[in-house]
């Protein structure tokens, strides 16, 4: 039996998370919170995602200007890890010559993919409404690359979520996009938020669709944390 000891919201949906007992981290946890952990992302989804299992970290966004293009990828599982792999250098590289080394870094880029195209961050609301009118009533894919640095020993996995975005009217997508919700989110919406009631269902990871599979990242840790002992 599982007790909640501990409720946390993210943007509307309610968690119920067991922080005492029931923590795929909480054998290690001492071990990873002792390291200088790094989240090399500016994402506030991100930050709450990591901050929910009690990880102590520091946040320092990555100035990697993405430059890769995705059309030279086979598949966009990729396109996310190099992209992933590069904020998490860059970041590094800053750190390490400011004399601050990290023990941990955490990187991870995501995008949204339908019928082999990439949906990133609307520039605009012209934009943000374009791209709801294509993934309306269709399913489309997040991709998730995730990055665990740790001196020399570099963890690398991808994630991917189907998503099944309800039919929208015109009149409907035009005032979720007046929210402001859709403008900083890759494919325009936001699933943690009012873009929830958009989304029929998902198969896989929902954390994912946040930009973090939690699962994954937490099974990683464990991993790097082991080696730590």
């Amino acid at each position: 039996m599982i007790k909640v000891c501990n409720i946390r919201y993210i943007g509307g949906w309610m968690l119920y998370l067991d922080l005492c007992k029931f923590k795929m981290l909480e054998p290690i946890i001492d071990i990873l919170n002792s390291q200088r952990i790094i989240l090399a992302s500016g994402s506030p989804r991100r930050e709450e995602i990591l901050k929910c299992v009690g990880l102590k970290f520091e946040v320092c966004p990555s100035l990697y200007e993405e430059s890769l293009d995705p059309n030279t990828y086979k598949c966009h599982a990729d396109f996310v890890l190099d992209t992933a792999r590069n904020k998490v250098q860059e970041v590094a590289d800053r750190l390490n010559a400011d004399g601050k080394e990290a023990d941990i870094i955490i990187g991870a880029d995501t995008v949204v993919s339908m019928d082999g195209k990439i949906y990133g961050k609307p520039k605009d609301e012209r934009r943000a409404i374009q791209m709801l009118k294509e993934l309306s009533g269709r399913v489309h894919t997040v991709f998730t690359g995730v990055i665990l640095r740790s001196g020399t020993c570099l963890m690398k996995f991808s994630e991917s979520t189907n998503v099944f975005m309800t039919p929208m009217s015109e009149e409907i997508i035009k005032a979720y996009v007046k929210t402001g919700e859709p403008l900083d989110k890759a494919g325009g919406y936001g699933i943690q938020g009012l873009g929830g009631s958009l989304i029929e269902k998902i198969e896989g990871d929902y954390f994912n669709v946040m930009g973090l599979p939690l699962h994954n990242v937490c099974k990683h840790l464990v991993e790097m944390g082991k080696k730590m002992k």
